[in-house]
């Protein structure tokens, strides 16, 4: 039994999904410390609290937004700033806890005071994350402008992880490497046993997933779609027509995204893999100034598995041009490398002495929430 020490980006419920999935198949056979924060944070600690999976809670980056739902860079960056003064008492910290609990493996899900504790520790660690695709894809079909962006953006990836042992990048589309780059290994999204399990049909509504805002027409246009669309993310609200509001409990989410006729939501990676392993067409909302989640959008589309909208652009000709191509869409969804925990795993393995199997745990009243306090 390996003791791996495995961290998550706080930001958002991409990561954490992604991590679960990996842990989930991991937890049975090695003892697991998962460092993370903020949404991650309040996600995961409830799912393993009381079992054998052991959550500590560690300060991280932070996006912040304008009024008008806009990534706003000036206040990210001070955010950026502050976490940077706090970065060494972090890392003290946490080589602490590499020295007294001897990690055999280092897992980064695009977190980066671990990987860095571990490399002056001589932890060897593993990038399994989306975020490298902008280190390591061929992002030559995307606009000229998008491809500016990533080539910035790319930079700030580096700074976040580099020196990794291997390189694994989930996403739900997979284009070539570059030439001249580093080895790394491509897999599709990491699926949870509820996704792969999961009974699929189409039972007529949609589901609607946002993250933090919905622009100013879009829940009046979907008033007026004409079929019952169940909300995620806003949070619980009266009812409106058609629209019902509900909070982000996870097992009732994925109940009705299965049955559902298709996802409209924003453009992260993880969802909409999920999504299109269920078959469902997508239409994505980049948020305003989120340039990762445009390219996302603009693979979705070039795959003809969906569609992209700008969300301050949704409006009824939009949503109604989505739905009148449905079938065309699901025709196009193909499933077979969407599922990346088998070709991960595999990748894992090298790096985990040999065991019998890597099969999801129970749950074990073995771990705790254990706070990093002074770190925040």
């Amino acid at each position: 039994m390996a003791k791996i020490f495995y961290s998550v980006c706080g930001e958002g419920r991409g990561h954490a999904t992604r991590a679960r999935a990996v842990i989930e198949q991991l937890r049975a056979n090695h003892e697991i410390i998962l460092y993370t924060s903020r949404d991650a944070f309040a996600f995961l600690a409830p799912i393993y609290s009381g079992t054998n999976v052991r959550l500590r809670r560690i300060s991280g980056l932070r996006f912040r937004y304008t009024p008008d739902r806009f990534l706003d860079y000036t206040r990210t960056g001070w955010s950026a700033l502050h976490y940077l003064r706090r970065l060494p008492t972090l890392l003290r910290l946490i080589e602490s806890a590499i020295d007294r609990d001897r990690p055999d493996l280092v897992i980064s899900d695009f977190e980066p005071a671990l990987p860095r504790a571990a490399a002056r520790r001589g932890v060897p660690f593993i990038s399994l994350d989306h975020q490298h695709f902008l280190t390591h894809y061929d992002l030559g079909s995307l606009p000229f402008r998008l491809r500016c962006h990533a080539a910035y953006m790319s930079w700030i990836v580096r700074a976040c992880c580099s020196g990794q042992r291997e390189t694994i990048i989930s996403s739900f589309f997979f284009p070539p490497l570059r030439p001249g780059t580093s080895p790394a290994t491509q897999v599709g999204v990491m699926l949870r046993p509820d996704i792969l399990n999961a009974t699929r049909s189409n039972k007529g509504h949609l589901v609607v997933y946002l993250r933090k805002f919905a622009g100013r027409d879009l829940l009046s246009v979907l008033r007026r779609c004409g079929r019952e669309t169940r909300i995620y993310g806003l949070g619980a609200q009266p009812f409106q027509g058609n629209l019902t509001f509900h909070p982000v409990q996870e097992q009732r989410f994925l109940e009705d995204l299965a049955s559902a006729d298709a996802l409209i939501s924003t453009a992260g990676n993880q969802l909409a893999g999920e999504a299109l392993y269920l078959g469902k067409p997508t239409l994505v909302m980049p948020e305003a100034g989120n340039f990762e989640q445009c390219i996302n959008a603009r693979f979705l589309k070039q795959s003809g598995a969906g569609d992209s909208v700008d969300l301050e652009r949704f409006d009824g000709v939009a949503l109604a041009c989505f739905l009148s191509r449905l079938e065309e869409f699901r025709s196009r969804i193909d499933t077979r490398r969407l599922n990346g925990l088998p070709a991960t795993l595999a990748a894992l393995r090298k790096h985990l002495a040999p065991v019998p199997s890597l099969e999801p745990a129970p749950l074990e009243p073995a771990g705790q929430t254990a706070p990093l306090e002074k770190a925040r």
